[in-house]
């Protein structure tokens, strides 16, 4: 059975950081381009970040960049997003899933496997 866990969202102020880590099984994790999506409320998805399978090349959103950091560790099945500079408008439930799209992203996305989602709130 394949399974994607997220963790560690949570309630930050502005300005705070946080690190989601997303515990995957069930398949061969370290075959898969990875990648993050969130859905603020009221909203559509977002996609947020991809990382290639072998963690050795990544790409944002322009709405992200230069905060978000995505990374890998195939040895532990992990995905992690280090989120840094957080603001309001970064509200959203984040999910993790596998990547089926072309690398660099075009607009066309494509997803396979999803993660439940971890619910991230940035509020003072």
């Amino acid at each position: 059975e394949v399974q994607l866990v997220e963790s560690g969202g949570g309630l930050v102020q502005p300005g705070e950081s946080l690190r989601l880590s997303c515990a995957a099984s069930g398949f061969t994790f370290s075959s898969a381009d990875m990648t993050w999506v969130r859905q603020a409320p009221g909203k559509g998805l977002e996609w947020v970040s991809v990382i290639n399978s072998s963690g050795g090349s990544t790409y944002y959103a322009d709405s992200v960049k230069g905060r978000f950091t995505i990374s890998r560790d195939n040895a532990k099945n992990t995905l992690y997003l280090q989120m840094s500079h957080l603001k309001p408008e970064d509200t959203a439930v984040y999910y993790c899933a596998q990547y089926m799209g072309k690398l660099p992203p075009t607009k066309n996305y494509e997803y396979g496997y999803w993660g439940q989602g971890t619910q991230v709130t940035v509020s003072s």
